[in-house]
């Protein structure tokens, strides 16, 4: 939990300050997009091919070593100042533009913490560890402002400012590989006897929900928060300490509202968990895009914020809930690398929309793809009784 607080502080400020800072260096929004673009791609062929490779590496070793990118990563881009070098440290690093964690850490991470409970207990861990990062992503988004303020009462140049905000996020790799090294190999001994075939015994639903969420990703991707500074701005010309607030609030608010995850996934199950709190939060999205002034816009973006997160606890415990131990991390791998390729491919198409027009296209395609992928989620997976409250 801790490792991942880190991580999450880091990318909180980071993919608000990665729009101003290559806008900065001179890149147009198809540009911006093009990197985020190449982010979210990299992580899902890295996530991939640790998750599926039968070498027989314990977790942690690989968690330290990608904590080791992620020190890498932060250099590249304060040092970094033309597209390509920049364009390959995103598809190579470790940075994440969006408000959740799409990289190589998580799969690990999920497959050691569902070690550590059985049962009705595993949605509520994953719910506190989701909680522990929205609570310091959020710090992290607030954070974001000081390059700003930095600016304004110390004289700093704005791309100075703005680059000491990549040099935070590898000093923040440095703790969050402190904290891997602090962790004992004997927590995950199941986790680490990867089988030679990772998914030989749940390979249909684990490739069933791999598609569904690659689905929800993809509409996601329209909209991940480095796209929606960039639109905030382009749209209400919201400035950055404005943005920071909107999102330190929201992460709040998605943050604390994972914790009645698992007393609704108690009570009506995790499917419907999912469900049920994911489709007025799209609806909430739509209409965000279609607001005309900025206080509405934002009432609506926290409005989806308030539900759009109860889902995420639900979701990884049913994917933990149903395969055996040894094959979570691919599993884990599986679900989200797919996930991490259909976010991909959207913030190219939302950055080409936002290059031409300033209105919430992004937005409007955002919420009508995530609301399909909930009407197909309910209808194929409703009946299948695999709940961890039941595991």
């Amino acid at each position: 939990m801790l490792t991942r607080a880190l991580r999450a502080l880091g990318d909180g400020a980071v993919s608000i300050l990665l729009v101003s800072y290559l806008q900065r260096l001179g890149f147009n929004a198809f540009e911006v997009g093009t990197i985020v673009t190449a982010t979210l791609l990299g992580s899902a062929v890295l996530t991939l091919v640790v998750g599926l490779a039968p070498h027989g590496l314990h977790p942690l070793r690989l968690l330290k070593a990608a904590a080791v990118l992620m020190m890498a990563t932060g250099m590249g881009f304060a040092l970094g100042r033309s597209f390509w070098p920049l364009f390959v440290i995103a598809f190579a690093g470790t940075l994440n533009p969006s408000a959740g964690d799409v990289s190589v850490f998580l799969p690990m991470e999920q497959a050691l913490l569902a070690e550590t409970v059985e049962g009705s207990d595993r949605t509520r861990i994953f719910a506190w560890y989701n909680v522990c990062a929205a609570v310091t992503g959020a710090v992290g988004a607030l954070l974001s402002a000081l390059p700003a303020m930095a600016v304004r009462n110390y004289g700093w140049s704005p791309l100075t400012a703005e680059r000491m905000g990549f040099i935070g996020y590898t000093i923040l790799a440095v703790a969050v590989l402190a904290g891997y090294l602090r962790m004992s190999p004997a927590a995950a001994s199941s986790v680490a006897a990867a089988p030679r075939k990772p998914l030989a015994h749940s390979r249909k639903i684990v490739l069933k929900l791999a598609a569904l969420f690659s689905l929800d990703s993809f509409g996601g991707g329209f909209v991940v928060q480095s796209l929606l500074v960039l639109w905030l701005f382009h749209r209400f010309q919201l400035s950055p300490q404005a943005t920071a607030g909107v999102f330190f609030a929201a992460g709040l608010l998605g943050g604390l509202s994972q914790f009645v995850s698992a007393l609704l996934a108690d009570r009506i199950g995790l499917i419907n968990t999912m469900v049920f709190t994911h489709l007025p939060a799209n609806a909430f999205l739509v209409l965000a895009g279609l607001m005309p002034t900025a206080p509405l816009a934002i009432m609506f973006l926290l409005l989806r914020m308030l539900l759009s997160q109860m889902d995420v606890p639900a979701r990884q415990s049913y994917v933990m809930a149903v395969v055996p131990p040894p094959e979570r991390p691919a599993a884990a791998s599986v679900t989200s690398v797919p996930r991490s390729l259909a976010t991909a491919l959207s913030p190219l198409v939302a950055g080409a929309m936002l290059n031409r027009s300033s209105f919430g296209w992004p937005l409007v395609c955002a919420g009508t793809l995530k609301a399909l992928y909930d009407l197909l989620l309910l209808l194929q997976f409703r009946a299948i009784k695999a709940h961890p409250e039941s595991a």
